[in-house]
C-alpha cells in the first residue's frame, strides 16, 4: 500500500524565523516515515532566498521539492507553514500552520483562515489563546448591519518550536573557531539578536530602538569599565544598505541623546549559520542576551541562547513566556499600547495592541546585571535545564 503523499507549501529554503520553523517541520514529518512528502516552496517577505544550498545539513530537503505537476491529483494531507490568511484547502486533509500572533488581535480573515483548514498548528499558548478570543461582527456591505459573528471554529494545537541540542550547547572555547570578537575590546557584552523592522522610533516589533536607548541611558558617562552592547541584526536582507541603515540609526539616537561618554554599540551584519550562532551564544565575552520585544509569536533565538546558560532579559509578554521560566530569567514589566500606524501593516492592524518595557525598569536591570552578575548564573543554568528538558526539537 502507497504512503499517503503529504504536500507542504511553506518558505523552508529561506533566511527568515518561519524557515526555520518550516524547515524543522518538514524534516520531523520526513522522520516518522509515515507519508511520501513534497514541499511547494514559497517565498517570505523580502527574506534572502537559498538557504539549503549554503547549508550542507539541509540540502536534504532539496530532493522533496514538489513536481511542477503536483497539482494533478489531490495531496492526501496539505499544509501551509504562512500566516492564516493565506490558508486554502487543497487537499483531502488540511493543516494550517502559523507561528501566529504578536499582539492582541488580527484582522478577521486570518480567522476565516483558520476555519478554511481541518486543524491548526501554533507556535505558543499566547498564539492559541489569542486566536480563541477573537470574535468579528461580519456586516452585510450594502446595509452595514451586523449579519453573523466570526470566531473560530477549528481545532487549535500548539506544537512548540524546539532546538535542536546536537547544535545549540555550551562548547569549551577552543571550540570556537569561526566568531572572532577580538575588535570589541570589552569583555562584558550584552547581545541582541532580530531584524530591526519597520516602524519610527520606539515603534518596531523587536523595539530594537528602544534597547539601544535603554542601554546608553543605563551605561551614559558611567565611570570605569563599561559593557557594550552587540546587535545581531539586519533590516530583513543581510547587507551593505542593511548595515549602513542600522549604523544610522544608532548615530541618531545617540545624537538625539546629546553629547556625553557612551558605551559601545558593535553590529554584526551576515548570514550566520546554526553551529556559528552558536560559537557567538557560548563566546566569553557574550554574558547575556536581552530582548525588549513588543510580541512575538514564540521567540526563537531567546530558546536557542538559554541552552548555553547565560542570563537572559526580555519583555515579560507574549510568546516566549512559555519556555522561559520567570523563576530564572529577568522577565521585564510594562504595559500593553496601540500599534503604532507607522508599524502596522496588513497582519499587524493598527486597532490591536502590543508590549512596550518599562523604561526605568529596563534601565535598572541593565545595571543590576552587569554589577551583579554573578549571581544571575546559577538561576540561568536552572533555565538551560528547563529549556533543554521541555523545548528540544
Amino acid at each position: 500500500m502507497s504512503k499517503p503523499r503529504f504536500v507542504i507549501s511553506c518558505p523552508f529554503d529561506t533566511y527568515s524565523g518561519y524557515g526555520a520553523r518550516s524547515r524543522d517541520i518538514v524534516k520531523a514529518i520526513i522522520e516518522t516515515e509515515k507519508y511520501n512528502v513534497q514541499i511547494f516552496p514559497q517565498r517570505w517577505g523580502n527574506t534572502s532566498w537559498g538557504f539549503c544550498n549554503n547549508h550542507p545539513e539541509w540540502s536534504f530537503l532539496n530532493k522533496y521539492v514538489a513536481p511542477q505537476d503536483w497539482q494533478k491529483t489531490q495531496p492526501d494531507i496539505w499544509m501551509q507553514i504562512t500566516i492564516p490568511n493565506e490558508f486554502q484547502p487543497v487537499g483531502k486533509y488540511n493543516i494550517g500552520c502559523t507561528a501566529g500572533i504578536e499582539a492582541t488581535a488580527c484582522k478577521g480573515e486570518w480567522i476565516e483562515g483558520l476555519n478554511r483548514m481541518d486543524m491548526n498548528f501554533v507556535s505558543s499558548n499566547f498564539a492559541k489563546k489569542t486566536f480563541e478570543g477573537m470574535v468579528y461582527d461580519r456586516k452585510d456591505q450594502r446595509t452595514g448591519q451586523v449579519v453573523s459573528q466570526v470566531k473560530l471554529q477549528k481545532p487549535i494545537q500548539v506544537v512548540f518550536e524546539g532546538v535542536n541540542l546536537d547544535i545549540y550547547k555550551p562548547i569549551p572555547k577552543k571550540d570556537i573557531k569561526t566568531i572572532d570578537l577580538s575588535e570589541i575590546k570589552e569583555e562584558f557584552c550584552y547581545l541582541f539578536v532580530g531584524h530591526w523592522m519597520q516602524g519610527d522610533f520606539g515603534h518596531d516589533r523587536k523595539n530594537v530602538g528602544i534597547l539601544v536607548r535603554s542601554f546608553f541611558n543605563a551605561f551614559k558617562n558611567k565611570k570605569g569599565k563599561k559593557p557594550a552592547l552587540i546587535l545581531k541584526s539586519s533590516v530583513g536582507v543581510a547587507s551593505y544598505i542593511s548595515r549602513e541603515k542600522i549604523l544610522d540609526k544608532i548615530k541618531a539616537i545617540k545624537n538625539d541623546m546629546g553629547p556625553g561618554n557612551y558605551p559601545n554599540v558593535y553590529l554584526l551584519n551576515g548570514e550566520f549559520n546554526d553551529s556559528e550562532m552558536n560559537e557567538l551564544y557560548n563566546h566569553s565575552k557574550v554574558k547575556a542576551m536581552i530582548s525588549f520585544t513588543k510580541g512575538e509569536g514564540f521567540g526563537r533565538p531567546l530558546l536557542e541562547f538559554s541552552t548555553v546558560g547565560k542570563p537572559i532579559i526580555a519583555s515579560g509578554w507574549s510568546g516566549h513566556i512559555d519556555f522561559l521560566n520567570p523563576n530564572f530569567t529577568t522577565l521585564l514589566h510594562g504595559k500593553l499600547e496601540n500599534i503604532h500606524p507607522s508599524a502596522a501593516n496588513n497582519w499587524l492592524i493598527q486597532e490591536a495592541q502590543w508590549f512596550q518595557v518599562d523604561g526605568t525598569l529596563a534601565i535598572s536591570s541593565l545595571k543590576t546585571m552587569y554589577k551583579h552578575y554573578k549571581k544571575y548564573i546559577p538561576l540561568a543554568k536552572k533555565q538551560k535545564f528547563y529549556a533543554t528538558q521541555n523545548y528540544s526539537w
